[in-house]
Order: structure tokens, then sequence, then C-alpha cells
């Protein structure tokens, strides 16, 4: 049994706090937010999880200290546009302790990738990534899910894999940070195009090749950035690209069709209900693009549908009718 703290109340934070209750552990998960935290002390339940009960070893507060300071590790689960700013508010209490990155984004502002950004705010801190094909909806229900651990670090590695293995999880190790990070928040915008191409209709040949295609273009980018290319075709790449382009738990998936019915982006943000990760990350992987001179058309054609009112169906023209290419 170890002592876990989870920073982030949201559908994926919880998710990962009840498998790990599950598994023998006793958990704290920090909530900004006073009713979230009732919800899960007195109600047992999570807003973003209304089928599931929490059990009785999951414990929520309001005050980073006390979520940390008997913990083993920490997992870091807000979005990516929040890490900064939380992770000033508790690195005074992370002293040695490890922080799992599960968050899948990158730093619009900086164009960094959140391991960056946590190194930046405190030098030396023992990091890890954690990513995969994983809703948050399948893994609070026990389904058996297969995740990817990523760190420079033996002992992360080790502790990560042990702690969360079980019969309806599996884990498997990694050295490439980079990389691992990158498949996670990049296959986002393949998703973002994946709902796209549903809302227009487009049948299974247009869907694979986006997927394949989106996933040349991911890993060109991430290759440049400092990924190895093997790990785009592994869990945080391939697999996480597949499940979130297919399933309607995605709600990156879920903007891109409500994109094509013509609403704005404040009206998806709103109906989507929680921060979409693609909409920043879109914008960051278009500006990467630029900055390091690879060409990702599907990247720079959902850029244009998004902040400049580029038709969808046009969007689909355009990609089908550039210059021959060999593969």
């Amino acid at each position: 049994m170890r002592k876990i703290a989870i920073i982030g109340s949201g559908s994926w934070g919880v998710a990962l706090a009840i498998h790990l209750a599950g598994c023998g552990n006793e958990v704290k998960i920090w909530s900004f937010d006073e009713e979230e935290k009732r919800l899960i002390n007195e109600e047992r339940i999570c807003k973003f999880l209304p089928d599931v009960v929490i059990p009785n070893n999951i414990t929520c507060s309001n005050n980073f200290e006390e979520v940390i300071k008997d913990s083993e590790f920490i997992l870091h689960v807000t979005p990516s546009k929040f890490t900064r700013a939380t992770f000033k508010q508790y690195k005074q209490y992370v002293e040695n302790r490890p922080v799992i990155i599960c968050s899948k984004g990158l730093e619009k502002e900086s164009l960094k990738t959140l391991d960056e950004v946590i190194s930046e705010e405190l030098p030396g801190t023992r990091l890890g990534v954690l990513s995969g094909p994983s809703h948050a909806e399948e893994v609070s229900k026990a389904i058996p899910t297969v995740l990817v651990i990523a760190s420079k670090d033996e002992e992360i590695l080790s502790i990560v894999q042990d702690t969360f293995m079980c019969e309806k999880m599996r884990v498997y190790t990694s050295k490439d940070v980079k990389g691992v990070e990158l498949g996670g928040a990049l296959k986002n915008i393949i998703a973002f195009c994946a709902g796209v191409a549903v809302e227009l209709g487009l049948g299974d040949n247009t869907f694979a090749a986006l997927l394949t295609r989106g996933l040349n273009e991911l890993s060109r980018l991430g290759v440049e950035l400092g990924g190895e290319k093997e790990t785009f075709y592994g869990l945080s790449g391939l697999g996480d690209l597949i499940v979130t382009c297919s399933s309607e738990h995605s709600r990156n998936r879920k903007a891109g069709r409500l994109i094509c019915q013509g609403k704005s982006l404040e009206e998806v943000k709103k109906e989507v209900g929680m921060v979409i990760e693609s909409i920043d990350n879109i914008e960051v992987a278009y500006e990467l693009s630029k900055m390091h001179n690879i060409e990702m058309p599907i990247v720079e054609t959902v850029y244009k549908l998004i902040y400049e009112n580029l038709d969808p169906k046009q969007g689909v023209k355009s990609l089908m009718t550039r210059d021959k290419k060999s593969e």
C-alpha cells in the first residue's frame, strides 16, 4: 500500500484515483473547487464520471500541503494550460518526490512540453510521464487498459509500474520522455480532425488515411523535438491516436464535430463542458511546424479551419489535391 497525491480532480485524475484505490493504495486528490471536494468526500461521486462510486480510501482537499505531505509520489493531472500556475503553488512541497505528468498537452505561450515547464519551475524535479490509450470513463470502470510510463529515472519506472499494474491495467516502461509526452499531446489534433470527418459523413477510407497520414505528421514533428520515431508507433502515439479518434468518449473528436456544425469556439467549449486540449495544441503544433520547417498539411488545414474560417469541405479538397508525393 502506497500513499499517493493526485493534483487535479477532473475525470482523469479521479479515474486514476479509483484505479489506484482499487489496488489497495491510499489516495488524496487536490481540487481547486470546494463543491468538487464536497461531492467526492461526502457523496462519493465525481460530476464528470456519474456512473461510478468513489471508494472510501480516496479523500479530497483544497490544500496542497495536506494532499502532498505524506505521499510517496505525485500525479499531476491538471489541464496543460494550468500546469505552470498550479505547479507554482505546490512546488514548495515536492521535495524529492517524483512528479508524474498525466496531462496531455503543450504550453501554448512558450510552446514547451509539460516536463520542460515543470523543470523550468523547479530544476532537478524527478519526472515521469504517464500516457497511452485510456479514456477516464473506462479506467474508472476497471476496463482493461495498457499504459506506458516514461522516465530517465529507473526508480520512477519501477515504482509506477509496480503501483499501477494489476489484472485490469498493464504498464510498460520507456526512457523516451519526450516521445511519450509528445505522442499523447499531439494526437489530440488528429482526434479533432476525426470529428470533422465524422460530421462530414466521410467513410472508413478517409478515416484510415487521416490516422495514417496524421501519425506521419506527428512523428515528424515529434522526432524534430527530440522524441524517438519508434515511440510514436507505440502506446502513446498510435495507440492513443486510435482510441481518441474512434470513440465518442473523446472530447477532442466531439469538438471537431461541433466546429464542423458551424459553432463558435466559445459555443464548443460550453457544450463539451471540459477543457479541450486540441484547441490550444493545434495552434502550438502549427507554430512549431513553421519554426522547424516541418511539412504538416493536416495540421495547417485544421488550423485554418479554426482560426481562418476555412470551410471544412474545402479543407478536405485542398488536402486531396496537393502536389503528388511518394510515401
